[in-house]
């Protein structure tokens, strides 16, 4: 699937939260003011749709749209991505990066040993 920008991406998470929704509903849920214009989001929600992240039902000229990949999915397959370009798909370098950038409680380190205490099992 093709990439998303920031903005289609911005789209979408509303659409993850409303799981089916009319092109007003999702400038309803924007919180920006003033209001995208309603063609300028019409027209993003179309480019959605084209690159296969949205469906729809059509209601005579009306378009009701829905997700066709779930947010797990966009998720997974984003820090993928990332995780082999900025991290050279090791892990040893992403939990360096977080060690340093994050500051974690003592509670996220068990978490984190318990996670890789299960994984090594396996």
């Amino acid at each position: 699937m093709e990439e998303l920008t920031k903005t289609e991406e911005r789209i979408m998470h509303v659409f993850w939260k409303l799981q089916k929704a009319f092109v007003k509903d999702i400038i309803d849920e924007l919180d920006e003011e003033p209001k995208p214009p309603y063609n300028t989001i019409s027209s993003i929600v179309r480019l959605l749709e084209k690159k296969g992240y949205l469906n729809y039902k059509a209601y005579g000229k009306t378009y009701e749209y829905f997700p066709a990949i779930s947010k797990d999915e966009y998720a997974k397959t984003t820090f993928s991505k990332m995780f082999s370009i900025y991290f050279d798909s090791s892990p040893a370098s992403l939990l360096s990066f977080m060690v340093k950038e994050e500051k974690f409680s003592e509670k996220d380190i068990e978490e984190i040993k318990q996670l890789i205490n299960e994984n090594s099992k396996l």
